[in-house]
């Protein structure tokens, strides 16, 4: 408590243990009494209500309630909350000198306070350093940022024996045939067991009954990325507007001034140059000769038609194409390539490898299935396989930027670009020992697309495999540049591609779903627009790397302008 002092003469010193003498005070027993009575119950209502607001609110965050929904008894206890709060903020406060005469002076003052007996009343009037009334209001329990669900009884205890371990989180779908409450459920559930909010990520909106079986197992919610568009980018004679889902500033902004330039220049062509998923298991022999045996039975044309028949049994779009085999000791490593339609392909080819591997076992029952993948496929892994023989969709696209357009759009010349790209492209990324790596940020454009489209955004790592190339043409007044890309892994049907999202986005390139005129002709054309937009990057980046307004760039399109000490975190 903070009381002003007056200069005065010092006050004789009280033995220990003695109290001072009682003084002559105008307020009696019985109204000294009534004050400690009120404060006694005023404290005990605050805390009383205090606790049980806090409890309320725990019971809210684990059903997943609203807090703004009070009832009656909340309503009530809030109001008591306020109420005893004013009061004795007031009373220690504002009002403290309110229960002494006015008469007194300071040291009389002080000679009440030491002769009082300790209790509720009293004890707050001790003379040490007295808080600050944010101090006295107890601290609101922490909030999280839950969906504004109700869950019913049943539901709760179902959470708690999520929590618990009796009920596996992975089985709320099966066992609720409701993947939105699972959902819920299993958000509520890891919440209590972490102890960690997950305000800010979003629970209401989405189709948990797309994603079952087949996207993404024990959903919690799903992550925002904001989707932005390049374009029209003019490829072989038509216009498309890029989707691009990222987090990357600049980004979109760069791939949108290269489509600009492409444009103003009369558009890109692309070609493809071949198209087979490929899958290769790994099988194990007693000798080396007798995986040689194999592989030669393999290669030998005579056979290839009955294995043929065997792998298209597993699809009705599944053809095919090849078979490479590669021994290694007593190890044989078999690659299928196969026409996969509108599919990315991956499990189709699995399933077609599978037969043929079921069908090799009556003429070799000595073979060792090691494993239905032995790497040498390669997914999701940057592969000199991948890069010489290709994955997916092989796609060559090329355009000629003319003079003006690289200075009045791009602000640099000719000749600053193919200098740049045979020092950073090719020689930069040779030295650093680059597979499939020799330009400037395909996987940027790569990535962007992927996402917003619905493909495996793992297989990023070998679809990005690029090289760009520059040349000065026309007498060195134009610029001719390419990027070559052997492994594009993209489909139009199946996995993230049904999700609405980015079925939308498949939508807006004129590729959702299968082709009805030609099986594969949608999830071809995907491939060579991701290839038109990584071209397009590719110039926008390494005109801006050749101009010096890379870092500038930058520092205006990718910052943020908040105030990031103002963040709360």
């Amino acid at each position: 408590m903070e009381i002003r002092r007056r200069q005065s003469s010092p006050t004789p010193a009280v033995p220990s243990g003695e109290h001072l003498k009682p003084q002559k005070l105008t307020t009696t027993d019985s109204q000294t009494f009534s004050i400690c009575v009120a404060n006694a119950v005023f404290f005990g209502l605050f805390f009383s209500v205090a606790y049980f607001l806090l409890h309320r609110w725990r019971e809210k965050i684990r059903t997943s309630t609203p807090l703004h929904v009070v009832t009656a008894s909340e309503t009530a206890a809030i109001v008591s909350l306020v109420a005893s709060a004013v009061y004795l903020l007031g009373f220690f406060g504002i009002g403290s000198r309110t229960s002494f005469p006015d008469d007194l002076s300071d040291e009389e003052i002080l000679a009440k306070e030491d002769s009082r007996k300790p209790g509720p009343c009293p004890a707050a009037l001790v003379d040490t350093e007295v808080k600050p009334a944010s101090a006295i209001v107890a601290p609101p329990a922490k909030i999280y940022g839950v969906a504004p669900v109700n869950l019913s009884e049943e539901d709760e205890e179902m959470v708690k024996s999520v929590v618990s371990g009796s009920i596996p989180s992975y089985s709320l779908e099966s066992r609720l045939a409701d993947c939105r409450k699972a959902a819920v459920i299993r958000r509520s559930a890891v919440q209590m067991i972490t102890g960690k909010s997950l305000e800010g990520l979003p629970l209401e909106g989405f189709d948990y009954d797309s994603i079952l079986g087949q996207c993404c197992e024990m959903p919690i919610g799903f992550v925002q990325i904001p989707v932005g568009v390049a374009g029209p980018l003019l490829l072989d004679g038509v216009e498309y507007t890029v989707p691009m889902a990222t987090t990357e500033g600049c980004l979109v902004a760069s791939t949108n001034r290269g489509c600009k330039a492409i444009h103003a220049s009369g558009g890109a062509s692309s070609v493809l140059l071949r198209d087979g998923m490929t899958r290769a298991p790994v099988v194990r022999f007693s000798s080396a000769k007798r995986a040689a045996q194999l592989k030669f039975f393999l290669e030998d044309p005579l056979n290839f038609d009955s294995l043929a028949v065997t792998f298209n049994k597993s699809s009705r779009f599944a053809r095919l194409q090849s078979i490479q085999p590669t021994i290694a000791g007593k190890n044989l490593y078999i690659r299928f390539r196969c026409s996969t339609g509108d599919a990315m392909g991956m499990n189709m080819v699995s399933k077609g490898v599978q037969n043929v591997l079921d069908f090799l076992q009556s003429d070799f029952p000595d073979m060792d299935v090691i494993g239905i993948s032995g790497n040498f496929c390669s997914d999701k892994k940057a592969s000199a396989v991948n890069w010489i023989e290709g994955r997916g969709k092989s796609v060559v696209c090329e355009a000629v930027i003319k003079e003006e357009v690289v200075k009045k759009v791009l602000k640099t010349n000719v000749e600053a670009l193919v200098e740049l790209n045979m020092l950073k492209n090719l020689t930069g990324s040779a030295i650093a020992g680059a597979l499939g790596g020799f330009n400037a940020h395909a996987s940027n454009i790569v990535s962007a697309i992927y996402i917003a489209t619905g493909q495996d955004p793992a297989q990023n790592v070998e679809s990005s495999h690029c090289i760009t190339m520059m040349e000065a043409i026309n007498d060195g007044k134009d610029l001719h540049i390419s990027v070559t890309m052997p492994s594009i892994e993209v489909g139009t049907v199946g996995g993230g591609t049904q999700l609405a999202s980015q079925s939308a986005c498949l939508n807006l390139l004129g590729v959702k779903g299968a082709s009805k005129d030609s099986p594969g002709a949608n999830s071809r054309l995907l491939a060579t627009i991701v290839a038109g937009s990584v071209l397009a990057g590719e110039l926008s980046l390494m005109s801006a790397i050749a101009a010096g307004q890379l870092v500038k760039s930058h520092m205006k399109y990718n910052r943020s302008s908040k105030d990031i000490t103002k963040v709360v975190s």
